[in-house]
């Protein structure tokens, strides 16, 4: 019951907001790290932001600053530190485990040390009226309408990629939307799901 009402209101959300994601959708192609090579499955990296000078990688914490949850994604405010890594998982993975672009993807924090029991796989969560954080806490695979919230793409953005949130893991009317940085009132940098935002351009590096 609680996964449908998720998803009952995800659903009720983007009918209220704009259908749009500012980039082109094109043939997927295989996704490069800073290095040039191919990103794959099971392999760490860490996001980068590709613009430097205002924030390093993305990790994880909490609203309190002490591991409880939930555990939101967000960005680090000194630009040295490179974040938490994460693995992809495609929900159609190839036989050399190359990850696409405009593929749907589970994202997965490796997380060491916390004392939130929740898991480690990215999806939306509602904090505020028409934004969305990322948090973990949701459900690796399983593909369709009670697990939307949990799927993502990374999409390219002219020659630069971005993080979306624009499923095809089933015949649902959702929000197709790339994410942004939104900074709350004590300045943590979250990323986020939300017309309030710009894209926030990224690059990989394997951990």
């Amino acid at each position: 019951m609680k996964a449908s009402l998720v998803a009952f209101s995800f659903m009720s959300f983007t009918l209220a907001i704009t259908l749009l994601i500012g980039i082109t959708t094109a043939a997927p192609e295989p996704v490069l790290d800073i290095s040039g090579q191919k990103l794959k499955t099971g392999i760490n990296y860490n996001i980068l932001p590709l613009i430097r000078g205002s924030g390093g990688g993305l990790t994880i914490s909490s609203a309190s600053n002490n591991n409880t949850c939930p555990l939101y994604i967000v960005q680090e405010k000194v630009e040295i530190l490179n974040g938490k890594p994460v693995t992809f998982t495609p929900y159609k993975a190839n036989k050399d485990g190359v990850i696409l672009t405009s593929t749907d993807l589970n994202i997965k924090s490796f997380i060491t040390t916390t004392t939130c029991s929740q898991t480690p796989v990215w999806r939306l969560l509602k904090v505020l009226s028409g934004v969305w954080f990322l948090s973990t806490g949701g459900v690796e695979g399983n593909p369709g309408s009670q697990t939307i919230v949990n799927w993502f793409k990374i999409e390219k953005d002219g020659k630069d990629y971005v993080l979306s949130f624009c499923p095809s893991v089933c015949n649902c009317q959702t929000l197709c939307r790339s994410l942004g940085i939104y900074i709350d009132d004590d300045g943590n940098k979250h990323l986020a799901l939300s017309d309030k935002v710009p894209s926030f351009r990224v690059v990989f590096k394997r951990a």
